[in-house]
């Protein structure tokens, strides 16, 4: 009897330790922000780009989930051209990229303090898969201000890609907005 008391305290044991190792990585929300309007044409609604409004509270988050060779995410849609909706010079190296080139921002959390700036990802979605250039973050801590183009913080799980992501996954361009896709580093 004392044999079975002990095994079932141990297997108990052994889930309640893999529940809390698992709590540990959820990504929890930071805080909110406040919305307030744009000044006058000051909010680029370019591919569909939200803008804020005024008293309406965002989420923000510090943190991305866990990343792993099969990464779930949201890839958005983001042109990093001068005059585009992702506003100012990317991140990484303080340049605008053609919307020809595969290139993507990461949310807050998994652009991680720059450590990702200037690599290249590997992102599959609709049945295909292509190798992107991290050149940016997608600010979740911050947003509703000049800084970030007028729009709110981006969620802690988009990878925000050129309209080169979306045309070599093959997805037609009247379904281009966000899509379910998956991630991981690349050598």
């Amino acid at each position: 009897m004392k044999k079975q008391v002990c095994s079932s305290v141990f297997l108990l044991l052994c889930v309640l330790f893999l529940f809390l190792s698992a709590e540990a990585q959820t990504c929890r929300s930071s805080g909110k922000i406040r919305g307030k309007n744009p000044p006058p044409g000051q909010c680029n609604p370019e591919n569909d780009s939200d803008c804020c409004k005024d008293g309406k509270w965002y989420t923000t988050f510090k943190c991305s989930p866990p990343v792993s060779s099969h990464t779930k995410a949201t890839l958005t849609l983001n042109s990093f051209e001068a005059g585009g909706d992702g506003g100012a010079p990317s991140e990484c190296d303080n340049q605008y990229h053609s919307d020809d080139d595969p290139v993507v921002a990461l949310s807050t959390g998994w652009f991680n303090h720059k450590k990702r700036c200037l690599k290249y990802i590997h992102i599959e979605g609709n049945g295909k898969s292509v190798r992107a250039k991290v050149v940016d973050e997608c600010d979740s801590t911050m947003g509703c201000d000049s800084d970030h183009d007028y729009q709110p913080p981006c969620p802690n799980n988009i990878v925000d890609a050129s309209k080169a992501v979306w045309k070599a996954l093959g997805v037609p361009e009247s379904d281009w907005g966000e899509m379910d896709i998956y991630w991981s580093d690349t050598d």
